[in-house]
């Protein structure tokens, strides 16, 4: 029969060359965009000032409070521009709405002698067109500086007022205790909040008066006080996001059953690996178990005490919130999560090494300064989370304390210690393996993904020795990290290490492993790298990332399941056979990590990353589960395997008895209970995603707009406190078997 067309393009060669045409032109285009990206941004004036000719603030006033903003981390108590957290307001729609209700009492009282609740609805009309000339006519955001009227600077001064109030007497009622930020600093830190509303509602050029006008924005936030909302763009680009979606969701079903996962002869299966001894760095790495397991359960623990002060913001919980605000404590929940995970794939790489090389490092110490730099950085770096916030480092929070980047938090002198120990970490595997005969295309994807971890995390720490000036290229590159982190490199990384330990364990053929592999890489590359772009609608990009940000999506994560239904198939067949499965405990997490990555990654980001729900839905509940369930399954999972992994090859070399009930337990509490935490903050997202869609963005962050979902904020305590008593059980499972090993007297269920 010929060989057609597609026949070569699912071969290994022909997979593995689409792979890197893909991959070159993909971050081309990135390039591209980044390289001409000074010209679409919103700039930061040089003067805002009035008509009267009173300048209100400056160029460096916004400078300067960006930089308050991000010390004291408010960041992880509210958002801007829809990024953040969200226990505390929008600053950015707080600043619109009451600037543009300002304007409606102004401009009422002028031509009829009444504030704007006692008009007639068709006086309102006619205000509301003064409301919107003032707005989007007579205020416009340029480099050279902006003009506000009398009447809109009146608005910024009241808005000064109001958050100068906030930030330093305390918002206790959305869990913002206050005391800390001077007047000061909150005054500066008003300047770039209003920066962040010139965003949000004056016209970018060029668009005005046409049929596509648009705020710098988008149009976002939803305002109806000035009749701002998503356009019909936004609904063209969702509509064919599911359409493409659907069809290539068939097309990739298609190709890998018909290509991929034809049926493996027994003689291809290569035998599971046998270990009958460790390499001394490998035994070294047994001191890494405790320590990852016990940050995840820390990590848990302040997950639950979060989700307390969501709906009790008031009140003191077991803490006092003076001493333990809420921003703070996100933060440090939110950076344990990347520590222990990062730190979990580190093991899993030091220990694969060895085992393909079949030698050991010529200096095993090493392993152990890693295992020390590593704790450094950790620790150093929360108390610096801690202090920074909390104002007791005012001179150098940004070498040492807080960020203030969501999710990006690290001061800078331990990001440069977390990129040397990533960095550290990948010169230890590659010149151990470099020359090994063993060396393949799944060991060189784990290779250069490890690689692209460490260097990329460098993208966020422009420029290296102070803040960036602008929020809109800042948190573009803050978004390199965390998309091209999460959903490119680390899907690369997994997608390698899935496809290594399948073939280890005899459950797949190499040659089938290499090809789901490589069409996973091309899919990851297709969708992972411009995919960036859904973060990019809202905070001040151009229209044309809609587009792009939303034909890209979650397809990635598909072969990887499906690689891990075909792997299953074959742990049954020889679990029947009586075969003797040594690894069935981390491979259980393997494939959970499968499965949660496609239920978290892919149907839960298909839910929000298209335009239309989006712009409603942006800095809601409704982005909790796509966050929660990838992070976990995604890529929590993995690192736990790996610890599974190091601890049974630990008991084999010892000829110690294995029985994984005790981790089935732990496994089926986090997945069950992080399946149970999607329907809560689904429930509670859609209501709020509603309530934008009908009432506007400003009343969707109100305290009064959760009350009517507050049980559901209670029905959080089930899937949490399983989650919780999930992580305990690992903990003291891995340390049970890891420390305390009993010599095996029996067959004991792997």
């Amino acid at each position: 029969m010929k060989e057609t067309l597609l026949d070569k393009f699912m071969s290994k060669k022909g997979l593995y060359t689409g792979f890197w045409i893909i991959a070159i032109f993909m971050v081309t285009i990135l390039i591209y965009y980044t390289a001409t990206l000074q010209r679409e941004v919103p700039p930061i004036p040089k003067q805002v000032k009035s008509e009267s000719g009173e300048v209100l603030y400056t160029y460096n006033d916004v400078v300067e409070g960006k930089g308050y903003f991000q010390e004291f981390d408010l960041m992880d108590w509210g958002t801007l521009l829809g990024m953040g957290a969200y226990i505390g307001p929008d600053f950015t729609t707080n600043f619109f709405h009451h600037r543009a209700e300002y304007l409606y009492d102004f401009y009422g009282q002028k031509v009829y002698g009444q504030k704007a609740a006692d008009l007639s609805p068709e006086q309102k009309g006619y205000i509301k067109a003064l409301v919107k000339n003032d707005f989007h006519n007579k205020t416009r955001l340029r480099k050279e500086g902006v003009t506000y009227t009398d009447a809109s600077a009146q608005a910024f001064r009241n808005n000064v007022k109001y958050i100068t109030r906030m930030l330093v007497e305390g918002d206790p009622q959305r869990g913002f205790p206050g005391h800390i930020i001077t007047k000061k600093e909150a005054e500066k830190i008003a300047c770039f909040v209003d920066w962040s509303q010139l965003v949000a509602s004056t016209l970018r050029p060029g668009t005005e008066g046409t049929v596509n006008q648009r705020t710098w924005s988008n149009n976002w936030p939803h305002e109806p006080l000035v009749d701002q909302d998503t356009g019909f763009n936004s609904h063209w680009v969702s509509l064919w996001e599911f359409l493409l979606l659907w069809t290539l969701t068939i097309v990739v079903i298609f190709l890998s059953y018909e290509y991929l996962f034809n049926k493996d002869r027994k003689e291809d299966l290569q035998p599971a690996i046998q270990v009958t001894k460790l390499f001394p760095s490998q035994k070294k790495l047994l001191k890494y178990i405790p320590i990852v397991a016990l940050l995840f359960v820390v990590q848990l623990f302040l997950g639950g005490y979060l989700a307390h002060l969501y709906i009790n913001p008031a009140k003191n919980f077991i803490l006092p919130q003076s001493l333990f605000p809420f921003n703070v404590l996100r933060s440090v929940h939110t950076q344990l999560a990347i520590l222990w995970v990062a730190v979990g794939w580190l093991v899993g790489g030091l220990l694969i090494a060895p085992w393909i090389a079949n030698k050991d490092h010529k200096l095993p110490w090493l392993i152990d300064v890693l295992w020390a730099a590593l704790v450094i950085v950790a620790v150093g770096s929360v108390i610096g989370l801690y202090m920074g916030a909390m104002g007791e480092m005012r001179h150098v929070w940004f070498w040492f304390g807080n960020e203030g980047r969501e999710l990006i938090n690290l001061g800078r002198v331990w990001d440069i210690g977390l990129v040397i120990g990533l960095v550290f970490w990948f010169l230890l595997i590659i010149t151990l393996i470099r020359k090994s005969a063993t060396n393949n295309p799944l060991v060189g994807t784990i290779i250069w993904s490890a690689f692209a971890i460490a260097t990329l995390y460098i993208a966020g720490m422009m420029p290296l020795n102070k803040i960036m000036p602008n929020f809109t290229v800042d948190d573009y590159y803050r978004w390199w990290v965390i998309h091209l982190w999460v959903e490119l490199t680390f899907e690369l990384f997994a997608a390698g290490v899935i496809a290594f330990f399948t073939v280890s364990l005899g459950l797949i053929s190499q040659k089938t492993a290499e090809k789901v592999m490589f069409f996973e890489l091309f899919l990851i590359m297709m969708s992972g790298t411009l995919g960036v772009g859904h973060h990019y609608w809202w905070q001040g990009l151009d229209e044309y990332w809609i587009a792009i940000g939303g034909i890209f999506s979650a397809l990635e994560p598909l072969p990887l399941a499906l690689m891990i239904v075909e792997a299953w198939k074959n742990k049954r067949d020889g679990a029947h056979s009586g075969k003797d499965f040594k690894f069935a405990t981390p491979f259980m997490w393997i494939a959970g990590s499968a499965v949660l990555n496609w239920i978290g990654a892919g149907f839960f980001g298909m839910i929000i990353n298209t335009p239309t729900i989006s712009y409603y839905s942006h800095g809601t509940y409704l982005i909790m589960p796509h966050g929660h369930v990838a992070l976990l399954g995604a890529f929590g999972y993995i690192s736990i395997a790996f610890l599974y992994m190091t601890s049974r090859a630990n008991a084999l070399a010892n000829g110690w008895e294995w029985n994984g009930k005790l981790s089935q337990w732990g496994f089926w509490l986090l997945t069950i209970g992080v399946l149970l935490f999607a329907l809560p903050t689904l429930i509670i997202g859609a209501h709020q995603t509603k309530m934008a869609a009908d009432l506007g963005y400003y009343y969707t962050r109100t305290r009064e707009a959760l009350m009517a979902v507050r049980g559901w904020m209670w029905f959080r305590i089930v899937p949490d406190s399983m989650m919780i008593l999930g992580g305990i059980i690992v903990f003291i499972d891995l340390c049970k078997k890891t420390f305390f090993g009993k010599p095996e007297t029996s067959v004991n269920e792997a």
